[in-house]
């Protein structure tokens, strides 16, 4: 398998297509797109996908919005991203990730317990604010389920 790098960079509207891939919402994009910490993902020169992370606490970082395009996903990458992420973020002394995803998401919750991540809490109707319902896998989006990853060494 390819390396995969990150790469922080500051164009982020310039990867709005790949942060729709993650979030429904242009909205609710723009809400956060200026926060945290952008990275585009590379494996070797190629361009397949963005990660934004925000600090909610003094030793915490979410990941705000992680997408990879269609063609990588399913192919191990995204556990890669991850991975390089928790070493990126303990080794500059986070404790612990977050990251939450829509309860219609099967996909996204199967995919973050794999990736050693434990479910934390759930944040009823936080999808009502979106401006249209949307549905994946038959289900309607309505909560956020959160998972919680310690950042150990």
């Amino acid at each position: 398998m390819s390396p995969i790098h990150l790469v922080e960079t500051k164009d982020r509207r310039r990867f709005m297509a790949d942060l729709l891939l993650a979030d429904e919402s242009e909205t609710i994009i723009e809400s956060y797109i200026n926060d945290g910490s952008f990275y585009t993902i590379h494996m070797d020169d190629i361009h397949i996908g963005v990660c934004l992370f925000v600090f909610p606490g003094e030793h915490t970082v979410e990941i705000k919005n992680f997408a990879l395009q269609k063609a990588y996903q399913g192919k191990g990458f995204g556990k890669q991203v991850i991975d390089i992420s928790c070493s990126l973020f303990h080794r500059n002394g986070y404790k612990e990730m977050f990251v939450g995803t829509s309860n219609s998401s099967i996909e996204n919750l199967a995919f973050y317990q794999k990736a050693g991540f434990r479910f934390h809490e759930i944040h009823h109707d936080f999808f009502l604010q979106y401006s249209e319902p949307f549905y994946e896998n038959g289900i309607r989006g309505m909560d956020m389920v959160y998972f919680r990853r310690p950042l150990t060494p």
